[in-house]
């Protein structure tokens, strides 16, 4: 008991925190960002992909023969 009456615990009361900011804004639009750029590279991969198969189809439509119509050739005039 002797040692704890020698160090006693002092508390500014006088001084007070800085205020914190409020981070629920930022988050919400944090999200919003990360939403959009996962959407962008999604529509960027789904035009790459449907670019590649128009491509290919017209390929293979330019290298059948005329008698050949098959239901999936799509003879695009593009």
């Amino acid at each position: 008991m002797f040692f704890l009456a020698q160090q006693p615990i002092v508390v500014d009361l006088a001084r007070q925190p800085q205020p914190s900011q409020d981070i629920s804004i930022q988050v919400v639009l944090s999200m919003f960002a990360v939403a959009g750029i996962f959407l962008l590279v999604a529509l960027v991969g789904c035009v790459i992909v449907a670019g590649g198969m128009v491509l290919y189809k017209r390929r293979r439509d330019a290298a059948a023969s005329p008698q050949e119509t098959q239901h999936t050739h799509i003879r695009l005039g593009i």
